[in-house]
């Protein structure tokens, strides 16, 4: 499935890092920076979450809640989370249905071998529920500051 800007983003009910479900309609009248991740603890997801982490003053300013979603276990997201002191929740998509929804799920290669996975990939949800940005196979390092510069005014 292809999510594009205009459609209205899938709903979702995923446990987050403290085993507590999280929908969508928790972020309702506010927007909602929602990215796709592989795999905590990772070099690229930690510069990422970190970068987040680090922009969520100036994008909450801009009216926007920041969510991180992988396919790990809710006891690695905690401690990830507490970790890296990220002030948002890490949700844990365990089977990959809202991966897929959003279309972060599909064939990827690394060295010639095919597979599943999460490609990572970063949505902006208006407060209406309406997707306004989509970035896809984004590049983890200074993917917040360019999603910031694009957000914040």
């Amino acid at each position: 499935m292809t999510i594009d800007i205009g459609d209205r983003a899938p709903d979702f009910s995923l446990p987050d890092d403290a085993g507590t479900q999280v929908s969508l309609a928790d972020f309702s009248g506010k927007g909602l920076v929602l990215y796709f991740y592989p795999k905590a603890f990772t070099p690229g997801c930690t510069t990422e979450a970190c970068d987040f982490r680090d922009a969520t003053t100036s994008l909450d300013r801009a009216g926007y809640a920041i969510a991180g979603v992988s396919p790990d276990p809710v006891a690695v997201l905690a401690r990830f989370r507490r970790e890296h002191r990220l002030s948002f929740p890490m949700l844990s998509d365990a089977d990959h249905t809202v991966a897929a929804a959003y279309g972060a799920w599909g064939t990827k290669t690394d060295y010639g071998r095919e597979y599943q996975g999460i490609i990572r990939s970063t949505f902006v949800i208006g407060a209406d529920g309406l997707i306004e940005r989509v970035w896809r196979n984004v590049k983890a390092k200074g993917h917040a500051g360019r999603l910031v510069a694009e957000l914040v005014p």
